[in-house]
């Protein structure tokens, strides 16, 4: 049977004549039916391998779009149709307005407002207009027919295959798409971090009535510079996307070729998802890694010449205009002295046992009109201003090209090639390395063109202390001479050109973990670039300072190979342990009495966390004792003590990587911070010392499996956000952290040397078998060698055959 198989499969690598089918969630083994295809049909041959790794061989890009398609509809079908239905703006006719809009596409937090936003979208042809752009404006012929290729495929599915995930079985909700809901998915990602989080505000910003209508003047409740960069942080320092990752020169390595170690953090359920696949058309395209889900090209990943990787970056997405009303009607906006009336969006939604509720929405030539950056950060509509949000990546459908673009790359230099061609990235830095030996970090990233001179210039009394505090612009709207304009290599206007952007090449590592460009390497710091793209000389992050320390030591010691990514993947070493453990213990011990004050007023034996401090491995390992009372303590800690005053040695701008340091140990906080910690696991019937396992896990059919890794906050790589539940005894299970990783080089040989890991599995799907073993394999801190190369996918014993293809 096997030798068949493998006969199979060279027939179709060679013709696409394969007749073989098996399901296409290749879950069962046997005999397989001959299945014939329509002359005209799309058509696809998947390879499956072990965990359920699909090799989808095609012979166009409308054929592999296809095969990608059906693939993450036998994995996902229940999340995407999920997805669709946001898209379409029909969460609120199927689950009720009220119920939560579960966050993947967008930050809304009812469905009603979701599909107020998604539905105005759609009535407002804005896909169909970006899809008609001539590229690379505008999504090439390849994207396209890949696009309508993974429609075509999606479909295939639903109309050949049975759902058995219980989450969408037998689901009304569960209908065909078109390439429009394809484009429209890859709309949404690119501006998930401007219009995106902004929805809820969008949708309910209304003209204001009466006294305030008559007011000429904001609002008292305008806010404070502090309450604006405070609701950026809230915004843009969202740890709901995060990523580290490193390139190494050849020079540090034992072959003389690249490394590259990619660990994006990501949600583990839900849209947001990455899903493992190669994709390969003969002569034209062969390329391996993840894909968000319900997009047709590979995101980040590595084919025989280069690997690349992507981390959120502090770049600011979008910025916003103060316009300046009409006295005589407030939805009438001057620039220039010249009116302008803004656009009415009225939409209608179908309610779930209610009537439909139709609303308002109001844009402007800048964008939609906002009311608040934050229930904190009110930005109120009054009878003479009101504010309007730019988001370019709300027009940016050039994400799939720059990825396809990097998927047939050959070097760095073809990686930024593709970003210099297609600007389409739209939140995140790349990072890359090659066979060849060289290394890459570039921040070409899609940002509005706020640059200091024109922020000094014509900034508003409130933006001339956010821009600089936070990087947020806010814009004087009624002055013409304050238009984004255009730089000279921009694919579009209002966005800056490649030239502009921070790019440091060749260095020995580039390294990033969401911090600033600056340091993206110790030894050649990054400067010159505008403040909307992040900060210099300021305080990094704990991860960021733990990643640099970590990767300046593996480029000096050099003779680097895969095994040693791997072995950093899954350090778990704690930089703030490293740093403030051994005093915390110190000054525990010498507490009278061993007892702290909690913040209830009760005093609190902290006897015993005193040793368990002082013994702790300073990991975060699955079984590491005393890694949960540091995490606990160090979360109180943070918000007992003001950051000024948490280090006695403060930050040097010198000395970067090494300073804050020194904890302040005297600080009235630190002994209240103890006693909380102990006093919340007590209270959970938790011991000081239990194993970090015990308590960070996901259930997987039934079974707990222990989580490794750390927060963020702690500066740990392999990071794991568990969320508390202080009534439930203790951390929920795990719903965010380290997710599609790959450790990726090159030996004298023609396939990459790479291991990977999608850390909750391929599947959401319980009955699916790929459902929890990529888990398990992350819980045993282990990896799956990739299977690129022809002779690597024929010699796996779990290699299974598909043929897809459409019936008409």
């Amino acid at each position: 049977m096997r030798s068949r198989l493998r006969r199979l499969v060279l027939g179709a690598t060679a013709l696409f004549t394969a007749a073989t089918a098996l399901p296409a969630a290749a879950a069962t083994t046997g005999q397989p039916a001959e299945q014939h295809p329509s002359r005209d049909g799309l058509s696809a041959v998947i390879r499956y391998t072990e965990y359920g790794i699909p090799h989808i061989l095609a012979k166009n890009y409308a054929d592999l779009g296809f095969g990608t398609g059906w693939a993450q509809a036998a994995d996902e079908v229940c999340t995407l149709a999920d997805g669709f239905v946001t898209l379409r703006g029909e969460r609120s006719r199927y689950f009720g307005p009220d119920a939560a809009a579960g966050g993947a596409l967008s930050g809304a937090r009812t469905n009603l407002s979701s599909d107020l936003y998604f539905r105005g979208v759609r009535e407002s042809r804005t896909v169909e207009k970006l899809l008609a752009e001539k590229a690379p404006a505008g999504p090439s012929r390849e994207v396209r027919d890949m696009m309508r290729g993974w429609a075509a495929g999606y479909n295939a599915w639903l109309k050949q295959k049975k759902i058995t995930d219980p989450a969408c079985a037998g689901a009304s909700w569960v209908r065909p798409v078109t390439e429009l809901d394809v484009a429209a998915r890859g709309l949404a990602i690119a501006s998930i971090s401007g219009e995106g989080r902004f929805v809820d505000t969008i949708t309910a910003a209304q003209p204001p009535t009466g006294a305030t209508a008559a007011s000429g003047t904001p609002s008292a409740r305008t806010p404070g510079a502090k309450a604006v960069a405070k609701a950026a942080d809230e915004l843009w320092g969202d740890p709901g996307m995060g990523s580290n990752a490193v390139a190494f020169r050849g020079d540090t390595t034992a072959s003389g070729r690249g490394l590259l170690l990619g660990n994006p953090h990501y949600p583990w359920d839900g849209g947001r998802r990455f899903w493992q696949s190669q994709q390969t058309i003969p002569g034209k395209l062969n390329v391996s890694g993840g894909s968000l889900l319900g997009t047709p090209a590979i995101s980040i990943g590595f084919n025989a010449h280069v690997a690349w990787s992507h981390t959120v970056s502090t770049g600011i997405p979008a910025n916003f205009h103060r316009l300046t009303l009409d006295p005589a009607d407030p939805t009438v906006y001057l620039v220039d002295g010249r009116p302008e009336r803004m656009t009415k969006r009225t939409v209608t939604v179908a309610v779930k046992d209610g009537t439909p509720v139709t609303r308002t929405q109001w844009w402007t030539r800048y964008g939609p009109v906002v009311t608040s950056l934050s229930p904190q950060a009110p930005l109120p509509w009054t009878g003479g201003t009101a504010y309007a949000l730019h988001d370019p990546n709300a027009a940016n459908l050039r994400f799939a090209d720059t990825s396809l673009g990097f998927g047939k790359a050959r070097s760095t230099v073809d990686v930024l090639a593709s970003l210099t061609r297609h600007q389409g990235v739209p939140w995140v830095n790349t990072l890359a390395a090659d066979r060849a030996g060289h290394s890459l970090y570039t921040q070409s990233q899609v940002l509005p063109r706020i640059t200091d001179e024109l922020a000094e210039r014509c900034s508003t009394e409130l933006g001339r202390t956010t821009y600089p505090a936070s990087g947020i612009a806010i814009l004087d709207g009624s002055r013409g001479d304050c238009a984004l304009g255009s730089d000279p290599d921009a694919v579009v206007p209002g966005i800056f050109g490649p030239e502009r952007m921070p790019t440091l090449k060749d260095a020995p590592y580039a390294e990033n973990s969401n911090g600033t460009a600056w340091m993206t390497n110790a030894d050649r710091p990054l400067t010159g670039y505008e403040r909307i793209f992040g900060t210099v000389g300021t305080q990094l992050g704990l991860r960021t300072r733990g990643a640099i320390e970590d990767v300046a030591a593996m480029a000096d010691r050099g003779g680097l190979t895969v095994r040693d990514l791997q072995r950093q993947q899954f350090a778990n070493r704690v930089p703030a342990g490293d740093l403030a453990a051994g005093e915390a213990a110190r000054a525990c011990a010498a507490l009278p009495g061993g007892t702290a004050t909690g913040s209830d007023g009760k005093a609190v034996d902290v006897s015993g966390a005193c040793e368990a401090l002082k013994v702790w491995d300073r990991t975060m390992d699955t079984g590491s004792r005393g890694a949960l009372l540091f995490d606990r303590f160090w979360r109180r800690l943070e918000q007992a003590v003001p950051a000024d005053r948490l280090w006695k040695v403060p930050f040097s701008a010198a000395d970067p990587v090494r300073t804050p340091n020194t904890l302040n140990t005297d600080a009235p906080g630190f002994p209240t911070a103890l006693a909380d910690a102990v006093a919340e696991l007590r209270a959970a019937g938790i011991a000081l010392d239990a194993p970090l396992g015990a308590h960070q896990f996901v259930v997987r059919d039934g079974k707990r499996l222990p989580v490794p890794g750390g927060a963020g906050r702690l500066g740990v790589w392999n990071v794991i956000e568990p969320m508390w539940d202080a009534a439930g005894g203790g951390y929920t299970e795990v719903p965010f952290g380290s997710s599609h990783l790959q450790a990726v080089g090159w030996d004298g040989s023609s396939c990459p040397v790479a291991r990977t890991l999608l850390t909750y599995s391929q599947s959401s799907n319980p009955k699916s078998p790929h459902f929890a073993d990529q888990t398990r394999l992350f819980s045993g801190e282990k990896w799956v060698t990739s299977r690129f190369c022809e002779k690597d996918i024929l010699s796996s014993p779990k290699l299974e055959v598909v043929r897809v293809h459409e019936h008409r």
